[in-house]
């Protein structure tokens, strides 16, 4: 089984020498990565914080950078179209199927796991 998928961001991200990383791999998320930052003290004071600690833990490799350089706080440095771009990633990458449905409206859409 492929564990590890291929990415292109479409921005990509800056690092502090102003070189662009946009090619990268993410893999598949296991149930412990959830379940452990559900815990994490972060993610309890501000339920947007999974978002981030949880692609850290599942980008594998973003342009020149691999394993623990590839932190929330380079996560957070993306830009917003990238950031969308890994979300949805991710869901579909893990095969997730979250459709929320608005209780005023009625219409329904996506919701990605960290997301509040």
């Amino acid at each position: 089984m492929e564990t590890e998928h291929p990415f292109t961001l479409p921005r990509g991200y800056v690092d502090p020498q102003g070189n662009v990383h946009r090619h990268g791999t993410m893999r598949l998320a296991r149930a412990g990565d959830e379940i452990a930052l559900l815990e994490d003290p972060r993610v309890r004071g501000n339920r947007a914080c999974l978002v981030l600690l949880l692609l850290a833990k599942v980008i594998t490799r973003l342009g020149d950078l691999s394993g623990d350089q590839i932190t929330p706080a380079v996560v957070e440095g993306l830009f917003s179209a990238d950031l969308a771009y890994l979300e949805s990633f991710y869901v579909k990458l893990n095969g997730i199927d979250e459709t929320v449905t608005c209780p005023s409206c009625g219409r329904s859409f996506s919701r990605f796991l960290g997301a509040t």
